[in-house]
């Protein structure tokens, strides 16, 4: 083999090595006979479920129809398929979550009609040897659970990457969807609707392959590949948004007292209330796309930095130079903000020319994920650059135009400290700063720079208002449950005393 042909093969042996070491678990666990049958898998739900604390009274409860109300059929690579995308069978995941729980007693409602039949064929079997012994009656339900899968979004996040070199490569794939289940409590007596829950699960599927495709020699054609793909199982993702639903349905009810725990006052039960107040909190801070809320996006933010500057122009050699800077951000938006940023450093070609120099920019900053610890930076805009003497405010001859641009990463400690790293490159607008005037292009310059992120103020949350609860309205009393009004009592005249 020649050493491009050698250079394919390590390559590709390393990004299978890559590959196997990221997703070993799958692939040496793939399914190369028959499997027996097995007991269904549990969810991460599933085992919250069966450790609620101990209910005080089991409720009777009712499910009619819990369904898939999306109508979304499955998609496939070549378009829509005929099967759904959702299970059919969401009624009887519900069932079992609500005896999984131990806090309800679930009924058939789906087919009563069955039942009752099967009761009357039982009533005249049981007629006809035992005369007046009936069935029991049924159980009635305290109340009915309601709701069903609203909705089934497909691609919410789709992307990959890969790389591939003279025929050898390797890419990933990967693709989300979400699954939204309502789930609603209805009390039988009143109708009044008790509560209603809310939850969410993505479905991921994921593909990772490696491949490679070279000439070792003439008419000697090496072809290797291999890869695989991992989806969840929908039933799964289904499952486990109605379990969470279900256990969602119970803290509530519970904090609302329609139901209640054996102990009330017991440390489990505080420990499963103040977990999923801490889950509700998370949940309001986090977006669709599961990204949540780190930071608040400062007003005012102040980049002291040391950085690296290379001259590039008329003479060949590029020489790197330290420098130190200043800059400061005011944010219109938690996104887009005003940049001022001073600097000072020296432009070298070595054995060729060597100038100090002094920048001022002017930028337009765009942050993308203002509220997160890390998050890219754009910025671009103009300033002027002038050469100065040995004292950093020294400034001597012409100044010069340019305009800038660059990109860069942050990453915030807290709310208040963090570090920005940066590179940029400074086009000026003439040829004649290192004194030489050559070329078709101008000068030009790139700096790299690392500095202390110091933020002042912030964006904050909106506060919500405060709303003024309602005095309770005490119905009046009709007028026969009323006491009668009693005259009053005429008390008789005092009487003078004798003499």
């Amino acid at each position: 083999m020649n050493l491009r042909v050698l250079a394919a093969v390590r390559f590709f042996a390393l990004g299978s090595l890559i590959w196997v070491a990221s997703g070993c678990a799958n692939y040496f666990h793939q399914p190369t006979k028959a499997r027996r049958a097995r007991l269904g898998e549990d969810t991460p739900i599933t085992s919250d479920l069966r450790n609620l604390p101990a209910t005080k009274e089991k409720v009777v409860a009712a499910v009619y129809k819990f369904r898939d109300l999306t109508g979304q059929y499955r998609q496939t690579e070549v378009g829509t398929g005929f099967s759904t995308a959702i299970t059919q069978g969401t009624t009887n995941i519900l069932l079992k979550a609500l005896e999984e729980s131990g806090w309800f007693v679930p009924i058939e409602r789906e087919n009563v009609s069955n039942l009752l039949n099967e009761r009357k064929i039982v009533r005249s079997s049981v007629a006809q040897f035992k005369e007046g012994e009936n069935l029991p009656p049924l159980l009635f339900a305290g109340i009915i659970l309601e709701g069903g899968v609203v909705s089934y979004d497909a691609n919410i996040m789709t992307g990959g990457g890969g790389v591939r070199y003279f025929g050898a490569g390797s890419s990933t794939k990967y693709r989300q969807d979400r699954v939204t289940v309502y789930l609603r409590a209805v009390a039988t007596k009143s109708g009044k609707i008790l509560k209603t829950i809310y939850t969410s699960k993505t479905l991921l599927s994921q593909t990772i392959d490696a491949s490679l495709f070279r000439y070792v020699t003439f008419k000697r054609l090496l072809e290797a590949e291999t890869g695989i793909t991992t989806t969840e199982p929908g039933q799964m993702v289904v499952t486990e948004a109605i379990e969470k639903a279900v256990y969602g349905l119970i803290i509530e009810g519970a904090k609302d007292g329609l139901w209640a725990a054996a102990d009330t006052a017991s440390a489990s039960m505080k420990r499963v209330m103040d977990e999923y107040e801490k889950d509700k909190q998370v949940m309001s801070e986090t977006d669709v796309y599961s990204v949540r809320r780190e930071r608040d996006a400062p007003r005012v933010s102040l980049q002291p930095y040391v950085g690296v500057w290379q001259y590039s122009g008329d003479y060949a050699r590029k020489t790197p130079r330290l420098g130190y800077g200043l800059s400061a951000d005011v944010f219109l938006t938690p996104q887009f903000g005003l940049q001022l940023n001073a600097g000072i450093s020296a432009l070298e070609s070595q054995g060729a020319f060597s100038t100090n120099i002094g920048t001022l920019e002017g930028n337009l900053l765009f942050k993308p994920l203002p509220n997160q610890r890390w998050t890219p930076l754009l910025f671009a805009g103009g300033g002027i650059i002038s050469r100065r003497g040995s004292g950093p405010t020294e400034f001597r001859g012409s100044t010069y135009y340019q305009v800038n641009g660059g990109l860069g990463v942050q990453y915030l400690a807290n709310q208040t400290i963090g570090f920005r790293s940066t590179i940029s490159m400074n086009q000026l607008l003439t040829d004649e700063i290192d004194g030489k005037v050559f070329g078709a292009r101008n000068d030009y310059y790139l700096r790299g720079s690392l500095g202390l992120v110091i933020n002042l103020g912030r964006f904050g949350r909106k506060a919500r208002p405060v709303t003024k609860a309602a005095k309770p309205v005490v119905p009046a009393r009709p007028a026969a449950a009323r006491p009668a009004a009693t005259k009053p009592v005429a008390r008789p005249a005092a009487t003078p005393p004798r003499k």
